[in-house]
């Protein structure tokens, strides 16, 4: 990783004071029309941004961090989202939260808009629409700290927090089938999130363990929307040889599997069963109340927030860490 230039470097590099380079850069009278002209083209050809840290120190303004959501409706994020902003207040930062509506282009929006607002370093939960990472890889390159979490991209450089998304989904599975269950079907968004793809080669992974056929028209790894799960569902219990069991990927394909098997008649478990990656919360509120895949939302936002602050400290080691899971058994399975 690059490390940005600043003032004093910018002072060094054409033999004036650190004041001058100051005053230049921030528009004030003193520094003549050619050096100013010089000091900000170097600093925009080597992508200078003020140092927040020494700002927050000069000017008593509070250290900042960007925290982006793909939406702030998911309690699943929002639990997360708390947990990091309870650790930014024990040290002292403020956190600006944003959404990118799930979008790609939002995204890009965020990322950009907390840049230019000078925060420290960004945690973000990518979009359902990120394919391309080159906005990613401009800031890593820029020396700005990202730490991604929950979903996030196939960039080894950058570091992670996730859970444990393969073996998770596996102790699912199974659990099913070793419950009776031998047509379990799957309810996903998009193959190209990673999520997805790993939760789906775990489940892959116990149905040939436990030597049960592999039916392509169970696994439905669409789009993640209430509504697209519901229609998926509908598919799923429609056909002529319809699944017995249903694992859903998040939560809000774990509600609208719930909703589409009651609006079609089936009881839960007798019919059908069913486990969400979901939470507590939700899990509770549910009738009848869902079998889930528990992580501590809390730990993964205390280990995003302690990574981001090793990358503003400058420490160049790049982490991968997985949040372990359980299953907890409540009212939809066997």
């Amino acid at each position: 990783m690059g490390r940005r230039i600043s003032q004093r470097d910018i002072a060094k590099l054409l033999g004036v004071n650190v004041s001058t380079v100051s005053r230049a850069l921030a528009g004030a009278e003193g520094v003549s029309k050619e050096l100013r002209e010089r000091i900000q083209e170097i600093a925009a050809s080597n992508n200078y941004r003020p140092n927040p840290f020494a700002m927050s120190l000069r000017y008593d303004t509070p250290r900042m961090i960007g925290i982006v959501v793909p939406n702030l409706a998911s309690l699943y994020l929002l639990q997360i989202v708390r947990s990091i902003e309870l650790c930014a207040q024990e040290q002292g930062y403020l956190c600006i939260i944003t959404s990118s509506n799930d979008t790609y282009e939002g995204e890009q929006t965020a990322l950009r808009r907390l840049s230019n607002m000078h925060v420290e370093g960004i945690i973000a939960c990518l979009s359902q629409e990120t394919v391309d990472f080159s906005h990613l890889n401009e800031l890593h390159q820029m020396g700005f700290p990202v730490v991604l979490f929950s979903q996030t991209s196939p960039l080894k450089h950058l570091p992670t927090v996730t859970i444990n998304d393969t073996a998770s989904a596996r102790e699912a599975t199974l659990y099913l089938i070793d419950h009776g269950c031998r047509k379990v079907a799957l309810l996903g968004g998009g193959n190209h999130l990673r999520t997805v793809s790993e939760r789906k080669h775990g489940y892959l992974e116990a149905l040939r363990e436990r030597g049960v056929p592999i039916v392509r028209e169970y696994i439905k790894c669409h789009y993640e929307s209430y509504n697209s799960g519901l229609s998926d569902t509908f598919d799923l219990l429609k056909l002529p040889d319809p699944p017995d069991a249903i694992l859903a990927l998040n939560d809000t394909l774990t509600l609208a599997a719930l909703h589409a098997a009651a609006s079609l008649g089936h009881h839960i478990p007798a019919d059908l069963s069913l486990i969400g990656y979901t939470s507590e919360q939700l899990s509770a509120v549910a009738s009848p109340r869902v079998t889930f895949l528990r992580y501590n939302p809390k730990e993964m936002g205390h280990e995003a927030f302690q990574m981001l602050m090793e990358k503003i400290a400058g420490n160049e080691e790049v982490k991968h860490v997985k949040i372990g899971t359980r299953l907890e058994v409540r009212e939809t399975t066997r």
